[in-house]
């Protein structure tokens, strides 16, 4: 486990206290759960949630520019090698 440290209001104590004595845990036990079951509801669910529309945003963006950029060499990627070293001898890139 990793140790970590949260900030929590009074109100937010009181109510994990009495749900915790309610259901005969600690409140560590409790934040545990509530932690695993967020979890599982996020990863489970059908409908993508804010980490996968984000993580479909980036995806969508890195495809759109596919392409986009071109070099007036046509073994770039044979001999990438070559002009990387050529790029960092000459650092204004005059190359």
């Amino acid at each position: 486990m990793v140790p970590t440290q949260i900030q929590l209001t009074e109100s937010q104590v009181r109510i994990l206290e009495r749900i915790a004595a309610e259901k005969e845990l600690s409140v560590v036990e409790l934040i545990h759960q509530s932690i695993d079951d967020l979890i599982q509801h996020t990863e489970g669910s059908d409908s993508a949630g804010p980490l996968d529309a984000e993580r479909e945003e980036r995806r969508r963006r890195a495809l759109s520019i596919i392409g986009a950029f071109s070099s007036e060499e046509d073994d770039l990627a044979e001999n990438h090698d070559q002009y990387l070293a050529i790029a960092y001898a000459d650092p204004a890139g005059d190359a």
